[in-house]
């Protein structure tokens, strides 16, 4: 098994993998550029994720606040933005079907998304990021385990 961080991240991209505006574009890093052809397309990756032990017995119960970003890549010469918030629209309402992805998370919320727009090149290129806040639970000798 992976660390239930890694098994949430997977869970956000199998839940955002086949919506109607980004279809199979969806990747596990921002790291390699996309090419025209994956565009529009989805970016998902663990931004950062702050601990809090819960209680003083051993094994200690660890509270886990994970934030995922989702970048969103649009190229168009026009309606970039509205594309952008066409993505929006299906990415919160999909995040939103089930916040617990099965019962791995205690919680999840996007809690913010700003726009990026680029007017180099051919065809204006624009970004929309979100992040998404994933509240979860484990053990400390346990954290393959939602808790």
């Amino acid at each position: 098994m992976a660390h239930l961080r890694n098994q949430i991240r997977d869970a956000v991209v199998t839940r955002l993998t086949g919506l109607s505006t980004t279809g199979s574009n969806v990747f596990r890093s921002r790291i390699y550029p996309l090419e025209n052809n994956k565009l529009p397309g989805l970016c998902i990756f663990t931004k950062s994720e702050a601990t809090t032990f819960d209680t003083l017995t051993r094994p200690r119960s660890i509270s886990r606040v994970l934030e995922i970003g989702v970048e969103a890549y649009v190229k168009a010469i026009s309606n970039y933005d509205n594309t952008l918030d066409t993505i929006a629209v299906e990415v919160e309402e999909a995040i939103a079907s089930d916040v617990t992805f099965s019962n791995l998370a205690k919680d999840t919320q996007v809690t913010s998304f700003d726009a990026d727009f680029s007017g180099d090149g051919e065809q204006p290129v624009a970004i929309g990021r979100f992040t998404i806040e994933v509240n979860y639970r484990t053990l400390e000798n346990d954290v393959e385990t939602a808790a």
